[in-house]
């Protein structure tokens, strides 16, 4: 099986990231709100 995304996923992931980086005033900040979000994924995992 070969992991394709589809339009609606790679939409979805597009608008995730405009939410993130609505609340962010710089892209340090942005990158440290993504960090964490990485790092709490990686705990569900």
């Amino acid at each position: 099986m070969t992991d394709v995304m589809t339009n609606e996923q790679f939409e979805t992931i597009l608008e995730m990231m405009r939410m993130i980086l609505d609340g962010c005033e710089d892209i340090e900040s942005a990158r440290r709100k993504v960090d964490e979000l990485i790092k709490r994924a990686s705990k569900k995992d």
